[in-house]
């Protein structure tokens, strides 16, 4: 039995499996009471084995989780780091470990579901875009802030952009609201779709695209390329490393 952790951005997402069987798994945002969330999660289950944990935030956050999978289970989570390969995907970075381990373990996932070759994009705080060959080789990618901090940042360093509710996104808007939300999420969307089509000759074709993240639901209507939503790649990408080991 093994516990495997993704921490996000914004939350900490966590699984136990045993083999292919998903046993209990859950979501607690950074904002909130993480110790007691996961305390009372963790009450109930028998001990895993291992925990393995794929991790993006500050040595603070990671330090947090360890002690609550130690109070829970009388040992601590092994991090994986970023490798220049594993699980049959070849990092491209030259410093593998800058590339986010998030970012491999979703190239992981598509491998083994047999996608590659594909684009990937995680939609959440970053938007991060990867390609990724048939053969297992990454062909670099793509960092931007994602919709909701591109927003975030535009009215934070501006001072006449002041929405006064949420936007609607629209084709072209007629009042700020509306501007700011349909230009921030419709510039998400056209990165993502230039991305594809710039790789696609180095990819065989048309590749397969596949959305992830927090707010890739939200952002896959807007594209005007077929996509996929990728749900839990992360973890997915990491079962699929534990179960190499």
């Amino acid at each position: 039995m093994r516990l495997l952790l993704d921490l996000g951005n914004t939350r900490l997402k966590w699984v136990l499996r045993n083999g292919d069987d998903q046993l209990a798994n859950g979501a607690v945002g950074w904002h909130e009471d993480v110790a007691g969330t996961l305390a009372a999660a963790w009450a109930g289950p028998a001990a895993p084995e291992a925990v393995f944990g794929a991790s993006v935030v500050d040595a603070s956050r990671e330090a947090l989780v360890a002690t609550c999978v130690n109070h829970a289970f009388g040992h601590g989570p092994y991090w994986l780091r970023t490798p220049a390969e594993a699980c049959g995907v070849r990092n491209a970075y030259a410093e593998p470990q800058r590339l986010g381990v998030d970012r491999f373990l979703a190239m992981v996932a598509a491998r083994a579901d047999g996608l590659a070759p594909c684009v990937l994009a995680g939609v959440g705080t970053a938007l991060t875009l990867d390609a990724l060959a048939a053969d297992g080789r990454h062909l670099g990618g793509l960092i931007a802030p994602g919709p909701r901090l591109m927003q975030q940042s535009l009215l934070g360093a501006t001072a006449q952009v002041r929405p006064a509710h949420a936007g609607t996104i629209v084709e072209a808007a007629d009042n700020t609201a509306d501007a700011v939300a349909s230009g921030c999420w419709l510039a998400a969307a056209a990165l993502i779709e230039r991305f594809a089509a710039r790789m696609a000759p180095a990819l065989g074709g048309a590749p397969a695209l596949r959305l992830g993240g927090g707010d890739a639901e939200a952002l896959l209507p807007l594209l005007a390329v077929p996509a996929q939503l990728a749900h839990d790649s992360v973890l997915h990408g990491l079962a699929v490393w534990a179960a190499a080991q």
